[in-house]
């Protein structure tokens, strides 16, 4: 049976191998607390308790000099399922993570255990009493505190080898060379506003962009890397690996053997992965695949319609989220009903009760869906960092009332004619949504990066975002239906006349 390459369910993190160092540092035991549970076969868990009591003859430090005995001790697990090289890439990694609420947190506490060099957090946001609900990194007494500045000490505890730091936000994207001094970015429960100036500042960088957030029992993840090269292992088949397109935004570069002492022969294959920006993959169709036959559409998550609908209201009102009056109710309901049928799927699954719920989840966190969505984007970040494994392509959507995660490849088709997955030293560019200018779409040396690219100001992002592109620069298609390329507010929207919210189910105060 053929694998759909575009619609995968999302592996559980593999919290024991991946974000937890061994536990052969008295300051790794007393955050025990920290730790989540284990899906690691039986057979690494056996290997690791081993490690634990002898470490240094288990993995020799001459293997890479860089790493000392203390620290191939400390990881030694994870060190088993991704090799030393990977953990060196891992550990001189500069990550930067945007917002340190509920998902925050567990993307931070997954990074430092799995022993990251650096990581740089910007929150300028102060807890609440809410934050108290889904975050493990802050007390009741830093009530009214700096999140970021809360949660530093609690972070640095689970791992001193990491150097962790704290900027601000403001005037962090005046200048898009900032973005260059980081590894990988990564910002959480954002607005498509937000996320698109980041994301577009990335890519002038070269740097790969994580956006992601929770919605109570829903959340999601998405990745934009550009184009990124990695390496699998798999059982070498009789049939000859076939280099070039492998799917519409994967190829195959290479392949290598190894024979190993029990006869066995295992395969490293190169493959290459291209990737569209958020502020158009927010408005690409799904996949051929999900189209084909009705049974498949009927499969599609109508959380991603939902998602769409709030982005968009986002974008039109300038407000967070929906309020509980007649009005927005219905322009929701009226938003939600549109995304969805320009998905082409079929109405009958966007039913009333489930916009009754995405509604009544947002702006709350659940720990759970915090720990798997944190898990899930840890995981990739290692996985891109180390160049192992195939990474995320490219939105995740998790349903919780489902217990659902799948990951839908969401691409412009003007993204895919333009790649070139041959050529590194070559650059091909797209329009950018900021001045006119135009961003980079595939690898390019850095003597060529423009190094003054200024943003329009706006409402948003502490006074710097993205304004819409010039219309010469946009084709009709986006002008008439990408609304995500637009990201100037509107703040007056018509209602259908008689839109009917009755369904939702949820009554304005009185």
């Amino acid at each position: 049976m053929e694998e759909n390459p575009s619609s995968t369910p999302a592996p559980a993190p593999q919290t024991n191998g991946t974000t937890e160092p061994a536990q052969a540092s008295d300051h790794i035991q007393n955050h025990t607390q920290y730790q989540t549970s284990s899906n690691s076969n039986t057979a690494m868990n056996q290997s690791s308790t081993e490690s634990a009591s002898a470490p240094t003859t288990t993995m020799p430090c001459a293997m890479d000099p860089n790493i000392s005995a203390d620290e191939i001790a400390l990881y030694d697990r994870q060190i088993r399922l991704w090799g030393v090289q990977a953990q060196e890439k891992i550990r001189t990694a500069n990550i930067l993570l945007i917002g340190m609420k509920g998902l925050g947190n567990e993307v931070a506490k997954n990074l430092v255990l799995a022993g990251v060099g650096s990581l740089t957090i910007i929150d300028d946001g102060n807890v609440t009493e809410d934050d108290l609900g889904a975050q493990f990194f802050i007390r009741q007494e830093d009530v009214g505190t700096n999140r970021a500045q809360a949660a530093l000490p609690q972070i640095q505890k689970l791992n001193p080898r990491v150097n962790i730091k704290i900027i601000s936000l403001d005037g962090l994207f005046q200048n898009t060379m900032v973005f260059g001094a980081f590894t990988l970015v990564i910002a959480t429960d954002m607005s498509l506003s937000d996320y698109s100036t980041i994301n577009a500042a990335c890519r002038v960088q070269q740097r790969p962009f994580y956006a992601a957030a929770t919605h109570g029992m829903y959340g999601y993840v998405f990745v934009d890397l550009i184009s990124h090269d990695y390496v699998i292992s798999r059982d070498k088949s009789n049939k000859p690996t076939q280099f070039g397109a492998e799917s519409a935004t994967r190829s195959i570069l290479g392949a290598t053997t190894s024979k190993g002492s029990d006869g066995k022969v295992t395969e490293l294959v190169t493959k290459r992965e291209i990737y569209t920006p958020i502020i158009l993959a927010n408005t690409s169709p799904l996949p051929d695949y999900h189209l084909s036959s009705r049974r498949r559409k009927a499969n599609v998550t109508p959380i991603l319609s939902c998602l769409r609908a709030l982005w968009e209201y986002q974008s039109q009102t300038s407000k967070p989220m929906p309020s509980h009056s007649r009005e927005d109710l219905a322009f929701f309901t009226t938003l939600a009903t549109t995304k969805h049928k320009e998905l082409q799927l079929p109405p009958e699954t966007l039913k009333a009760e489930v916009l009754r719920t995405f509604l009544q989840n947002l702006g709350s966190e659940l720990s759970p869906v915090c720990a798997f969505l944190g898990g899930q984007l840890a995981q990739d970040v290692i996985n891109v960092v180390g160049g192992k494994e195939q990474p995320i392509q490219n939105m995740l959507i998790f349903d919780g009332e489902e217990t659902k995660g799948l990951v839908y490849a969401l691409q412009s088709e003007m993204m895919l004619d333009m790649a070139n997955p041959t050529p590194l030293d070559t650059m091909s560019t797209m329009p950018l949504a900021a001045n006119g200018m135009h961003m980079p779409m595939m690898p390019m040396p850095m003597d060529m990066v423009p190094t003054n690219l200024p943003l329009m100001p706006d409402a948003s992002l502490g006074g710097v975002g993205l304004q819409s592109m010039p219309p010469a620069m946009l084709d009709g298609n986006m002008q008439s239906t990408q609304s995500g390329i637009n990201m100037t507010s509107n703040n007056t929207h018509n209602l259908h006349p008689g839109t009917d919210t009755s369904g939702i189910g949820m009554q304005p105060p009185a």
